[in-house]
């Protein structure tokens, strides 16, 4: 489609922009990316394009990614099923190993490769690196899953301070060198309240929370930590939304000012809901 905004026009919108910008520079701002921003290639695109003109204006961006599918499709052509167990991957001593290769080996490094391409500064680590993510096991039964247990976030800090963008994939470890797969949102909402980041945005594939499941309309703009909670006890918010929903409010409770569930099937949805008033998702705070 042909580019009609006259220059005039672009002008004024860095102008309407640029209280959001004042507002978000020298400001940690934590994504997690997934889900179909992650598979759809025009998206992908974007989110690169995003990530990159944030930290041009000086909001110091850090990436977090999962890889669910690649792992899942990896394990698939090296003939080993994947199992899962209330939506957690069952992870093995061989299928720890495959993770590690898809997540801080492929994924990881093909992010930072794209967002060179798109003209950023970025470095990929893993929760590994530095002990970035200390973790223990979640459950016998799931085998090298781990929760979060601590948090070293000088590493992210030693490579925002020097301008790179960091590309963190969501391995953990402990001091006896097992490592763990941690679900991408449990990391990220860890490192967010660690890092103190003044925005969580968690990308998912729906338009946000709704009232109605099955009505886009009923979507949930703004809520509180209580509503959220008043909203599971309902049956509201239910199904895969509830553990999302719980690292939003533990990252609230460590800190983080505010957080996005945020539709990543937008074009630019990130720019939009950090740089104008109107956002793609639902926003819970405090």
């Amino acid at each position: 489609m042909e580019n009609t905004f006259t220059n005039s026009q672009r002008a004024e919108v860095l102008v309407q922009a640029m209280p959001n910008i004042q507002h978000y520079t020298g400001s940690i701002v934590v994504v997690k990316y997934g889900g179909n921003a992650m598979i759809n290639e025009t998206l992908k695109q974007q989110v690169m394009e995003d990530m990159v003109l944030l930290s041009l204006i000086g909001v110091k961006v850090v990436l977090v990614h999962g890889g669910g599918p690649e792992i899942t499709e990896t394990m698939k052509r090296m003939g080993k099923e994947s199992v899962f167990i209330d939506g957690l991957r069952v992870t093995d001593r061989e299928t720890v190993d495959i993770v590690q290769m898809v997540l801080a080996g492929k994924i990881n490094k093909t992010l930072v490769s794209l967002l060179a391409v798109k003209g950023g500064r970025a470095i990929g680590i893993s929760g590994m690196d530095g002990k970035l993510i200390k973790a223990a096991p979640k459950d016998p039964k799931l085998g090298y899953v781990g929760n979060v247990t601590s948090v070293n976030v000088q590493p992210v800090l030693d490579l925002l301070e020097k301008g790179y963008i960091p590309v963190v994939s969501t391995l953990g470890c402990d001091d006896a060198g097992n490592i763990y797969n941690i679900n991408g949102d449990t990391a990220a909402a860890a490192l967010a309240g660690a890092l103190g980041a003044r925005r969580l945005i968690l990308m998912t594939d729906i338009d946000g929370i709704l009232r109605d499941k099955d009505d886009p309309s009923s979507l949930i703009p703004v809520m509180s930590v209580s509503e959220a909670r008043e909203l599971q006890t309902k049956g509201i918010i239910s199904g895969g939304m509830i553990p999302k929903v719980d690292c939003c409010v533990t990252a609230i409770e460590k800190g983080v000012k505010k957080v996005i569930i945020l539709d990543g099937r937008v074009p630019h949805a990130i720019l939009m809901e950090l740089l104008t008033d109107q956002g793609a998702g639902t926003m819970i705070q405090a």
